[in-house]
């Protein structure tokens, strides 16, 4: 287990983007899912990550049959891309509902982007920015402002995935 820095963090973004690129040019007409996990600090895989991924994973198989999948288990954090035959703004509709309704779904952040590569934004959809974990405004504002500590973060987030592993 190990931190990461803003450095390391930032060109997983880059790389990010170029998969995601590649993959769109790859599979022209599919509509692209990259599925993070949402974990404060820079501690970014460990047994807390590796458990929200394998929940959000085994979520998006059930919620779509992706054409194809690839999952990313590295030091900046887990990450998995779906490629799925349906619209992207359908295919975000599904992901906000899956963000929504699973237990451990609010920990997990689903982009999607259409054959353009656009993402497409809750916003777009008529839906509500994301709620924070513990107060229920929206998370921007909350993260922004640092309006909770990283210990209560991850007390709340160890909490669900307690609640999630003993009701499944």
């Amino acid at each position: 287990i190990m931190a990461i820095t803003l450095d390391q963090l930032l060109e997983s973004r880059d790389r990010r983007a170029a998969h995601q690129k590649d993959l769109l040019g790859r599979y022209p007409g599919k509509s692209l899912l990259c599925m993070t996990v949402q974990l404060p600090g820079a501690e970014k895989r460990n047994a807390l990550s590796l458990r929200i991924a394998a929940a959000g994973v085994a979520a998006i198989r059930e919620a779509f049959l992706p054409a194809y999948e690839e999952l990313k288990d590295l030091e900046t954090g887990y990450e998995a891309y779906f490629l799925v035959p349906m619209p992207a703004q359908e295919a975000k509709r599904r992901c906000c509902t899956l963000e929504e309704t699973h237990p451990l779904g609010r920990l997990l952040d689903i982009d999607v982007l259409g054959p353009d590569g656009i993402p497409i934004e809750r916003a777009a959809l008529g839906l509500p920015p994301r709620p924070c974990l513990l107060c229920g405004r929206p998370a921007r504002v909350c993260m922004r402002a640092k309006n909770h500590s990283q210990a209560e973060l991850l007390a709340e987030i160890r909490r669900r995935i307690a609640d999630y592993c003993n009701n499944s």
